[in-house]
């Protein structure tokens, strides 16, 4: 008993460490061959984003909101593989531990 309490500690500090790593890392996700660059932190916020001018076509604003879209999407999918590179190691596959978030 004493062994498993030590072992679900031991993996509490290593998903703690783990998340700490998620919040500090920052991912780019980008669209329209890099008209439109979106930073986002490990954790999903979005930090900023930055437009090309060449991307700014006042007769075509639904093509630049495209962009966006596109570009948030790639850079949440990049927080998504981080996420999996980070947790996987802790988790050892055990889906998460069903815990929010992960």
């Amino acid at each position: 008993m004493q062994q498993m309490l030590k072992q679900a500690q031991k993996m509490q500090e290593q998903l703690a460490a783990a998340q700490a790593e998620l919040a500090e890392a920052e991912v780019t996700g980008t669209a329209g061959g890099g008209l439109v660059t979106v930073t986002m932190a490990g954790s999903g916020e979005v930090r900023s984003i930055k437009i090309d001018p060449r991307a700014v076509d006042p007769d075509d604003v639904e093509t630049l909101e495209d962009l966006v879209v596109a570009a948030v999407h790639n850079a949440s999918e990049a927080v998504r593989t981080l996420t999996e590179e980070k947790m996987g190691p802790v988790t050892g596959g055990m889906g998460g531990l069903g815990l929010p978030g992960f």
